[in-house]
């Protein structure tokens, strides 16, 4: 079935803005480039960086309990690790998130602007080869376009794509045909992506990502109206290579044994 990608994202911090990507180079075994490397401390967690182990994402801040972080927006530089953060077009902070410095200038801007979000005092965190994904095993996640307007017929609301915050976008597909894709594996090009479970939404999609209002129930809708709250599938990493908007993308045929 014909298939296309319309888009590709990351998301340098856990619960900031997406950065659209033109094309991406993926590894084996590996996120997105720099996708959920770094995440805002909501109270102490008992992460160690020396020993990073997978925490579940209360956490930390993020959009399924402080929708205003929806309000920022945010730019990572690979080459410099500096995070710029925005609010209403105007510079807000700005720090190398390498840096102890350039940490305690962006915990200052969470202390200061989100005082009533925090359970403690906020810090980055980060680790060599971690990800603060919302689950443990390193992967990439893929929405449907198509599935996206079912959810529009089942809400009666524009539903903006960026609400699922996923890696890859695809167009092409009937809707909830990706569930159809569990355990068989995607190629793009020279890249293979082993689709490996159904992503199960939590509140996060509620926020709508240019308002920053939590203005829908659209996992309740989902849970009400088809019997679960599922949209998206993530898959790993198999065959590394480059990966851009536009490619085709197609599920290979399960070999016979």
């Amino acid at each position: 079935m014909s298939a296309q990608i319309t888009g590709l994202y990351r998301y340098p911090v856990k619960g900031l803005s997406p950065e659209p990507l033109p094309e991406v180079t993926l590894d084996v075994g590996e996120t997105f480039p720099a996708d959920r490397r770094y995440a805002i401390e909501n109270g102490p967690s008992g992460f160690d960086p020396e020993a990073p182990a997978w925490l579940p994402k209360p956490h930390f801040l993020m959009l399924m309990r402080n929708e205003r972080l929806a309000g920022l927006e945010t730019r990572f530089d690979d080459r410099t690790h500096l995070l710029t953060i925005r609010k209403g077009g105007e510079v807000a902070a700005r720090g190398d998130l390498e840096t102890a410095e350039g940490r305690a200038a962006i915990e200052q801007f969470f202390t200061a602007r989100f005082a009533e979000d925090l359970k403690g005092l906020p810090k980055v965190l980060s680790a060599a080869g971690h990800s603060f994904s919302d689950v443990a095993r390193k992967v990439v996640s893929i929405i449907n376009l198509a599935s996206v307007g079912a959810v529009e017929n089942l809400v009666d609301w524009a539903v903006h794509p960026l609400r699922f915050r996923a890696n890859i976008y695809v167009t092409g597909w009937p809707a909830w045909q990706e569930f159809e894709l569990l355990n068989r594996t995607l190629a793009i090009g020279d890249v293979r992506l082993k689709v490996v479970k159904r992503i199960k939404r939590c509140a996060a999609v509620n926020v709508d990502p240019d308002t920053a209002v939590r203005d829908l129930e659209i996992p309740a809708a989902l849970q009400r109206r088809l019997g679960h709250a599922d949209c998206g599938i993530y898959a790993e990493v198999i065959s590394g290579g480059m990966v851009r908007i536009g490619d085709p993308i197609a599920a290979e045929e399960p070999r016979s044994v």
